[in-house]
């Protein structure tokens, strides 16, 4: 009887996991469909998509000097993000707000679309940003995700200042994996007691477009994917391609020991697909052209090296 069990057992496991293949393959299926339909309706710009007229007000906003008003000396995170929310309000699209550790931080209502907002100083650390609640993807949940990227002076003389560049973007701009899900893990049984528990809350250090796009600074600019055209209105400044790397992080292990931390690597199947974006302005925008530059991912490293 034990032997007739160990013998189905190996068969129930490679059923298992044939049904978690198919499950894989389903919802990757279902993410494209969603994300072809969103490209085609999308070439009817001006009704089915809230990033054009979004993009448009932001730099509306800026070129009449509408300024970001800081609240108190405490706000380091929310100032930039209620001036675009400010500027969301202006447009004909009702919104939700996202809560403090909620991704993205507002939802368009009437289309299946969100942005996450990103505000960095300047001069100051703009290669790079933190997300601690959300890898980036340009479709999460049902929608697609565009980032909102500006920067204001790091050391203004008041409280109110001016937008000096915006950076409005397709999340796949940023990383095109639409798989992952981003889930924060703990373990018990830490320290001589046996009674303290060790949280694995990840953080995601993230390269921003004016680290690895050239072209960018001081300038309005929307990134979106190339199949879909921005319409009338918008010059086109740029053909942006990015590639698929050769190897896909899939885990690490800590060692408590030695304070190691090691990753643990595949071969990325999809090594070396490009995904291809155009970069716009709208008319009247200087057309300063927008291109990759070279950088290499250790230049991240730093002030953000195990912090």
């Amino acid at each position: 009887m034990d032997s007739r069990r160990d013998r189905e057992l190996p068969n129930l496991q490679h059923v298992a996991q044939l049904i978690v293949t198919m499950m894989q393959l389903l919802r990757r299926l279902l993410e494209c469909a969603t994300l072809r339909l969103h490209i085609r309706l999308s070439k009817r710009p001006t009704v089915h998509m809230s990033v054009l007229p979004v993009f448009r007000e932001c730099v509306r906003a800026i070129r009449e000097g509408v300024l970001i008003s800081r609240v108190s000396d405490t706000d380091k995170e929310f100032h930039f993000q209620n001036w675009f929310r400010d500027r969301l309000a202006a447009t004909d699209f009702h919104f939700e707000p996202g809560g403090r550790n909620s991704y993205p931080d507002f939802r368009v209502v009437e289309r299946q679309e969100g942005f996450e907002v990103k505000g960095l100083a300047y001069p100051g650390r703009t290669a790079s940003f933190d997300s601690n609640s959300q890898v980036p993807t340009g479709f999460h949940n049902g929608r697609a995700i565009y980032y909102v990227f500006g920067r204001y002076p790091k050391k203004p003389d008041g409280k109110t200042y001016p937008v000096l560049d915006l950076v409005i973007c397709h999340g796949d701009f940023l990383n095109a994996d639409h798989e992952y899900e981003h889930e924060n893990k703990s373990v018990r049984g830490f320290g001589s007691y046996g009674d303290i528990l060790i949280r694995d809350r990840k953080m995601y250090v993230v390269p921003a477009p004016f680290h690895f796009a050239a072209g960018l600074a001081h300038h309005q600019t929307l990134v979106l994917p190339a199949e879909i055209d921005a319409g009338p209105g918008f010059t086109c400044v740029g053909e942006l391609v990015r590639r698929e790397c050769p190897e896909l992080l899939v885990g690490y292990s800590f060692d408590l020991h030695t304070n190691q931390l090691l990753p643990k690597k595949i071969e990325n199947p999809y090594a070396g697909r490009i995904h291809t974006f155009k970069a716009w302005r709208l008319e009247g925008s200087p057309a300063t052209p927008v291109s990759i530059s070279d950088f290499q991912t250790n230049e991240l490293i730093g002030e953000d090296d195990g912090e």
